[in-house]
């Protein structure tokens, strides 16, 4: 199996992974402040990779590793969950997840400014008609219903995609498992003094659904799901490889109306589709 193969199945999987992070998020938002379900997924996926990495007997990254590492840290580890978690409290899981569909174009932007990729431009065509189709949900749902939600998830795609391109990069020479395990101990000390701060009053009322997200987004959504996705990135290429987050919304959809019985309408999975369809388009004139 050649490298770019091998890119696209790993990258394929993390997506698949992904795909049950916000409708596992806002299960978990119902009964957990948004700042501590940040925070603690953090730490607990940080405690994971710490160990891991001394398991396997892992060299320290470089000095000049800290700074990509950082940002991947600041994006992927704090500012993605934190914003989706925020807006989550505004939007529903549903309304949330077509959003994802802007992350393409986000980490293809990305994979250009700090990866060095270059495109072809038909690729660019097909990554701003997938776009367009999700800005156009945005606008067709009535922003003024909640600005707030959808002003939040915007941030979020643009932290989390620098947070993917940086990563991508890094993982070419750490490999994926490594750069998102010592992305996740760079942060651990801020996140488990705020786990502590931020610690319920009481945790006696929280059902077992909210506990099974946060054990979901901690383990998957924060660990497992990047060593496959970085990985992806690294082997593919982070624009073209990057494409395959077009396919998250449909399985992000299919999820929230499984598991929190939302209305999935038939907007939404019409713009689901168009996104997805630009995935073919833009995967042949990626590289």
């Amino acid at each position: 199996m050649d490298r770019a193969t091998s890119g696209w199945i790993s990258g394929f999987i993390g997506v698949a992974i992904f795909s049950g992070s916000l409708p596992a998020t806002r299960l978990a938002v119902l009964q957990f402040d948004p700042v501590f379900l940040t925070v603690a997924r953090a730490a607990i996926a940080g405690l994971i990779a710490a160990a891991l990495l001394l398991a396997f007997q892992q060299k320290r990254p470089a000095r000049a590793d800290l700074v990509p590492l950082a940002i991947v840290s600041l994006g992927v580890v704090v500012g993605f969950p934190l914003l989706t978690a925020l807006a989550l409290r505004h939007v529903t899981s549903a309304h949330s997840i077509v959003f994802i569909g802007l992350l393409p174009l986000a980490t293809a932007i990305f994979g250009v400014l700090r990866g060095g990729e270059r495109p072809k431009p038909a690729f660019w065509l097909f990554s701003l008609l997938g776009s367009a189709a999700v800005a156009g949900f945005a606008l067709a749902q009535g922003l003024s219903a909640s600005p707030a939600g959808d002003l939040l998830m915007l941030a979020a795609v643009l932290v989390c995609g620098l947070g993917y391109a940086e990563g991508g990069k890094l993982s070419r020479r750490l490999g994926g498992w490594q750069v998102i395990s010592w992305a996740l101990v760079l942060s651990l000390p801020v996140m488990l003094a705020l786990a502590l701060l931020t610690w319920p009053a009481s945790l006696a009322a929280v059902e077992a659904p909210a506990w099974l997200s946060l054990g979901y987004v901690s383990l998957f959504s924060m660990l497992i799901g990047f060593v496959f996705w970085y990985r992806g990135l690294a082997l593919g290429g982070i624009a073209a490889v990057g494409q395959l987050q077009l396919l998250q919304p449909l399985m992000g959809l299919a999820l929230a109306a499984w598991l929190l019985g939302e209305p999935v309408t038939a907007t939404m999975f019409a713009t689901t589709l168009a996104v997805i369809a630009c995935v073919f388009g833009a995967k042949r004139f990626a590289g």
